[in-house]
């Protein structure tokens, strides 16, 4: 199922609660995220149509959140180390252009590049 259709699930939910994978049934939005963030809640608060974040999945310690569309649109993706709460984000341009920076201090221009960077620097 798209992630658009997918339906959200308010329930609340802890951190180790989060599921490692991708999950394929449902969104789950940061205001269930029991322990979330401010900066977390306030994602897409500048971006057209303010949307809020949804859970994407685990990368070793990272835990990933997206606010707005996966292509083709304004977004941002925002990671949190899940004990030291250290906190990246990268912003996705309509263009298909990208920036953000990553735990490795360097500056990444793809998604792909910032991801293996989290993957990279548990």
């Amino acid at each position: 199922m798209r992630y658009d259709e997918r339906p959200t699930d308010y329930t609340p939910i802890h951190t180790a609660d989060l599921p490692p994978t991708p999950i394929r049934d449902r969104n789950i939005p940061a205001t269930a995220w029991i322990e979330a963030p401010v900066s977390l809640l306030t994602l897409g608060d500048d971006l057209v149509d303010s949307p809020s974040a949804h859970y994407k999945r685990r990368i070793g310690p990272w835990i990933l959140w997206r606010a707005g569309p996966a292509k083709h649109g304004d977004a941002r993706y925002w990671a949190t180390h899940d004990t030291i709460g250290a906190e990246y984000t990268l912003r996705l341009f309509p263009d298909g252009t990208a920036e953000g920076s990553g735990p490795s201090g360097r500056t990444h221009r793809r998604f792909r590049s910032w991801k293996e960077d989290l993957r990279d620097t548990g």
